[in-house]
Order: structure tokens, then C-alpha cells, then sequence
């Protein structure tokens, strides 16, 4: 094995490894970073480093001889001898399942017996040792939901197939994952204890050295492994101690409230993250042999404690900048620049709000004409991309085909992951274990035919269920009024639209871009699998006029039914990017009002997912129309700055 001591750089990671062996209870390690990084190297140097665990000799769940509580029901009943072995590390597989993982029923003993009995899994196998989930973020959900109940728990209970057993399952779990094939949901991601991201060495000096280091070992692995042996026996001796005086290290009260002061200032969810940092710091601390927690290991702890778990705290709402200026005290300071620059901002938002033509009395016809927008057509460049959120549809139980990276479905191809079987007759994908098991129970009551091992009947049967992700049909809705090219307005929408796209063009998916201004909506792009013309064209696109949105709703539902006729099984997502401040309609009709009435239409479309985004800036007057027409459509709402992804916390789900 790779020593520890001798891997170069990632002190963080060698650091966060070490924290988890000295308390399990911090919650284990996800390690973040492009491969060869010597992540899956770190883990198994740190096992075969540590002391060997003293288990009963041939007990599955490798339990402790000396502490009968918590032992299992073999262990418990008969005296078993001792046995000393090094510290499991246990891979999970990407392609586990919930019998793998779990355990199940034995079917080889009940098609002896004709009784059940459960078979251990792999969180039996990781009991008091270390489980390692490379690509943790390509697992399915449910799998990692599994690993993380039982990590928190220290306990694995199954329930099913007549089967009710509980064991141990106390383990230390590290996952590794490249954020570039997608991330955890920030559901899962918070139940972490620490994060670390690796990256290579940029440093030439070490990456030769890293370089001669490997070809040393693989040359002499025996002579390169004893260079390192006392520096690995020191860490092990450190390891060891820290554990044993854990409890005897004092975190002092002064010092907790500064652990709550950076939590609250890095705006994180729940009180996970408090608990895992005093943790930590009560672990560096043991670990240097000191008794008393210092500012300093409360510093290093929250690195790795709040790495994935900090978001951006939101801007203050307008009500406080309303009250600001409503101060006296506020106004006495201003100087005149400042009342002018208030007095200049206020006639624009009365202009903008004009120019909408969205005042909720009714205005005269000479009104209108005097408030009619500007027709002049601008181009505007993008703003900057961000990394987006998740946008997924609810997985469903319908049979699709197809390849891509955004949703989740079953298919009835052969390819794709087992998740489960089923006793409907469909695509002939056999369940082989599914099926014995189905069996086992009966064999002992079953005559055996031409000398089988195992009888089984049609009822028996049980095939595959297979899942795999397929792109989406994403159809972008954007509105290129001139109300959009207020105040830059139209910059960032086109910043957020492609962000949108480079998510698309990553998840494989299709798009076709719809833009509404004037009097009519313009098919800018049909269906296409190519995002960079959409990107193209999203570039080119001008601003000006009226905002017909209506038009723009009819010509994208006119493109989703034709979509929907050709691939009824398709769940296609529509992003509409506007503020919803209509004010051009195709007859007399009030514009907003006939928006609200197509839009209530789309919505009874159910294989169709609806997104809003609302561009109406944060100001002193806000009309929340885009709200609205997310109501009625029942879609999912928006605002431009909400669709930034944190990427250490609001990280992308594909799908259910």
C-alpha cells in the first residue's frame, strides 16, 4: 500500500480523513476535485496506517468481542474466538442496488431449508471500518439516502421481503465525486461533516517529485514503504491518543459563540454545521495534544465544515431602502447630488412603470397613445454566466428512450441501471436474484424437476426495472420588449438565458428559443439539438417595443404541441423569461388579462414543465406580474438572481 506520509500535497484532505478517524461522529469526508488526485491512494493509506480492530472471528458484521451491547444475535448467543485484522476499506459500486447495499434475503439457505434468513450486505461488511463511494454523485439518490441514514445512525435496519433485522453499521464514509459530471443535492451534500476540493499540484518542484516518488515505489514497493514506516507509525501513535483523550478536551464557552457567529455569517442552513465544527476543532486540538480548543483549530475546522454548506446572503428587501429614505434623520445628511440622483432614479422607475402600461385604473385612449413604449430596436451584449439551479421534472413510471444527462426514466432498453424488479411481463430482462428469491421460500415443498437444484413457477418471474437519464426539450420563451432594455435589464436576462443553454448543452438536451416584442412573437429558432446557434441568435437579439405576451405564449404552445405530437412520452420544460408586464393583446381585449387566459390554457398541458423567470427589477414599486403568471401556470418561479447555484451548496439534481 501507498504510505500515507508519503502522498504529497491535499494536507486538507490527509486532515479530513485523519478528523473522521479520530471521531466518526463528525460525519465523514466528500472529496471534491478532478481525478488522479490521489483521492481513492489517501483512503487506503489512511486504513492500512491505522492499528488493526480486534473482531469475533467469522462474524459478518465484525463485531467487538468485548462489548456485548449493540452485538449481534450469532456473536451474542455463541463464545466465538477473537480475531485481529486490518481496517476494511469497502468500495460501493456505482451500479449497487438496495440488496447490495442493505442485504436480503439469504435465497441460497432458504432454497435448503425452505426458510429465510438475511444475507449481509455491504454496510454489514463497512461495520467498524471505512466505506468508500467513488463517484458518490453518480449513484442514485435513493442508494445515497441509504448510506447517509445508516452513517448518521450508526445503524442499519431492514425491513422487507419478510425480513425484519437490524446490525451495526458504524463506518467511516468518504465519497469522492468531479464536480464537472453534476453534484449532490444540497440535501445530501449537508450531511457531510467536511468538504475538501483537491486539485493537482501546479507547483513543477513537487510534481517531480511526485513523479520520482511513484517510480521509486513501483520499482521497490517493500524499500519504498519502509522510508515511510515510523512517520506512518507516528501518525497511527497521534491517531490513537487523540481518540482516547478526546473527551478530556475543553471547548470554552467564549469560543462556541464564535462558532455560532461564523455559521450565522456564512448564512448556512440548519445547526449541523455548529456541531461538526466544534467536532473538528475538539479534534485538531486532541490531535496536537492539547486540551483546550484554540481560535485557530475553530478556523481550520470551519474550512472544511463550511466549504459546501456557505450561501450568499440575500440583498436587503426594498421596504428597508423605502424606509432609509423616509428617515428625516437620513435626509438631513443628503447633500444635493444625492436628491438629485433620488429625484432622477424615481422619474425613471415612474417612466418605466408608464411605459409598461400596467397601472392598474383604467387610462384613456389619449393616455395611452401619450404612454406608448419606444419602438426603437436595441441589441444588447450578455452579461455574465453562472452556474444555474436545478430545473428536473417529478420522475414518472413511463418507458422512454433516448441518452442525455438532465432527467431520470425508466427504460425499456437493456441498458441502464437495475433498481428494482417487478412481476409485469414487459421486455423479457430477466431478474435472476429477484426471481430465486421469489422461489426460495417454496423449494422445500416443491418437487425437483429432471434433477434441478431449484423449481421455479411462472409466478416466480420477475424482471428488471431499468432506469437511465435522457435529455429534455427545453423551449425558451423570452421577451424582447423594450421595457426588458431598462436599465440594463436585458443584460443580465441574457446572462441568465445563457447560463440556461451551457447547462442544456451539458445535460445533452434540445432547445428551440421563442421571443415576443412589438405585436407578434418570432420563432428565433426551431428544435434543435445545437446550443450554440441558440447561443448565436440569443446574441443578436434585439429590444424594443411592446410586450405582446400573449403572442409569445401561443406561438410557444404552438411549438410544444407539435413537439408532443411527434414524441408523446416526452416531458418537454418551458423557461420563460419575462417581467409579465403585457401590454399588447391580438384584439381589443386587456393585454394582461388575455395573457393570464392563454397561460391558464398551457397549464392543463401536464406533460409540459413550466418555468418563470422573473426579470421586474428589486425597486420601490414592484408589480409582481411574473408571480402571478407563475401561479396560474402552475410553474416553478424564478427570480434572475435566484437562479445562481452556489456551487458548494445549491448544487444540480438532474431529476427523480
Amino acid at each position: 500500500m501507498y504510505p500515507f506520509s508519503a502522498i504529497i500535497g491535499q494536507d486538507r484532505m490527509k486532515m479530513a480523513l485523519i478528523l473522521n478517524a479520530i471521531d466518526s461522529g463528525i460525519g465523514g469526508v466528500l472529496v471534491r476535485g478532478e481525478k488522479g488526485t490521489a483521492k481513492s491512494t489517501a483512503v487506503r493509506a489512511l486504513a492500512d496506517l491505522l492499528p488493526e480492530i480486534t473482531v469475533v472471528q467469522g462474524c459478518p458484521y465484525s463485531c467487538h468481542p468485548d462489548y456485548r451491547q449493540g452485538i449481534c444475535s450469532a456473536c451474542h448467543d455463541e463464545e466465538k474466538k477473537p480475531f485481529s485484522r486490518k481496517m476494511r476499506v469497502v468500495n460501493l459500486p456505482l451500479n449497487a442496488t438496495e440488496d447490495m447495499v442493505l442485504g436480503g434475503i439469504d435465497f441460497g439457505f432458504a432454497v435448503r431449508t425452505g426458510a429465510t434468513r438475511f444475507q449481509p450486505g455491504l454496510l454489514a461488511k463497512a461495520n467498524r471500518g471505512i466505506l468508500y463511494v467513488d463517484e458518490i454523485n453518480l449513484l442514485d439518490d435513493h442508494i445515497v439516502d441509504i448510506i447517509l441514514d445508516a452513517a448518521s445512525s450508526g445503524e442499519n435496519v431492514v425491513e422487507r421481503e419478510g425480513i425484519s433485522f437490524r446490525h451495526q453499521a458504524q463506518f467511516i464514509l468518504v465519497g469522492t465525486m468531479n464536480p464537472e459530471e453534476g453534484e449532490l443535492r444540497p440535501q445530501l451534500l449537508d450531511r457531510f461533516g467536511l468538504c475538501v476540493h483537491v486539485n493537482s499540484e501546479v507547483d513543477p518542484e513537487k510534481r517531480v517529485l511526485l513523479m520520482e516518488r511513484r517510480e521509486h515505489y513501483d520499482a521497490d514497493t517493500h524499500g519504498f514503504s519502509s522510508l515511510y514506516r515510523n512517520r506512518n507509525r507516528e501518525i497511527a501513535g497521534q491517531i490513537v491518543s487523540a481518540g482516547q483523550s478526546l473527551t478530556e478536551v475543553i471547548l470554552p464557552k467564549s469560543l462556541t459563540n464564535f462558532i455560532v457567529e461564523l455559521c450565522v455569517q456564512n448564512n448556512v442552513a440548519g445547526h449541523r454545521a455548529d456541531i461538526v465544527i466544534a467536532r473538528s476543532a475538539t479534534a485538531i486540538a486532541s490531535y496536537e495534544s492539547r486540551s483546550t480548543v484554540t481560535v485557530d483549530d475553530i478556523g481550520r475546522a470551519a474550512e472544511l465544515a463550511l466549504l459546501h454548506r456557505r450561501r450568499e446572503i440575500s440583498p436587503p428587501p426594498p421596504k428597508a431602502e423605502e424606509e432609509k429614505r423616509s428617515n428625516p434623520q437620513n435626509e438631513a445628511h443628503e447633500g444635493p447630488d444625492d436628491e438629485q440622483t433620488d429625484r432622477e432614479q424615481r422619474q425613471l422607475e415612474a417612466k418605466e412603470s408608464a411605459q409598461s402600461g400596467l397601472q392598474e385604473s383604467r387610462r384613456s385612449d389619449e393616455q395611452r397613445g401619450r404612454e406608448k413604449p419606444s419602438e426603437t430596436e436595441t441589441v444588447f451584449q450578455i452579461g455574465p454566466s453562472f452556474k444555474v439551479k436545478s430545473i428536473f421534472h417529478n420522475k414518472d413510471r413511463i418507458l422512454r428512450r433516448g441518452s442525455g444527462k438532465r432527467s431520470r426514466t425508466r427504460t425499456s432498453q437493456k441498458q441502464g441501471r437495475y433498481v428494482k424488479s417487478t412481476q409485469r411481463r414487459e421486455n423479457n430482462d430477466l431478474a435472476l436474484d429477484a426471481t430465486l428469491r421469489a422461489a426460495a421460500p417454496y423449494q422445500k415443498s416443491r418437487k425437483s424437476i429432471h434433477g434441478l437444484a431449484v423449481t421455479i413457477k411462472g409466478q416466480d418471474i420477475r424482471e428488471r426495472i431499468k432506469e437511465k437519464r435522457v435529455g429534455n426539450f427545453l423551449l425558451f420563451l423570452v421577451d424582447a420588449s423594450g421595457s426588458m432594455g431598462a436599465r440594463g435589464r436585458m443584460i443580465a436576462s441574457k446572462g441568465a438565458i445563457l447560463s440556461l443553454l451551457l447547462d442544456a448543452y451539458q445535460k445533452r438536451d434540445r432547445v428551440a428559443l421563442v421571443s415576443f416584442r412589438k405585436r407578434e412573437a418570432f420563432v428565433n429558432l426551431p428544435p434543435t439539438s445545437s446550443v450554440e446557434l441558440a447561443a448565436k441568435l440569443l446574441k443578436d437579439m434585439p429590444i424594443g417595443g411592446r410586450t405582446p405576451l400573449s403572442a409569445g405564449l401561443a406561438k410557444s404552445y404552438e411549438l410544444l404541441r407539435n413537439h408532443l405530437v411527434k414524441e408523446p412520452s416526452s416531458r418537454p420544460i418551458t423557461i420563460i423569461v419575462t417581467d409579465a408586464k403585457a401590454n399588447a393583446a391580438f384584439g381589443d381585449a386587456n393585454p394582461l388579462q388575455e395573457s393570464l387566459k392563454v397561460a391558464s390554457a398551457m397549464a392543463q398541458e401536464d406533460r409540459v414543465k413550466f418555468v418563470v423567470v422573473d426579470t421586474e427589477e428589486q425597486g420601490v414599486v414592484r408589480f409582481g406580474l411574473a408571480v402571478k403568471l407563475a401561479g396560474i401556470m402552475g410553474a416553478e418561479y424564478f427570480k434572475i438572481e435566484d437562479l445562481k447555484a452556489d456551487a458548494l451548496l445549491d448544487v444540480v439534481r438532474i431529476s427523480q
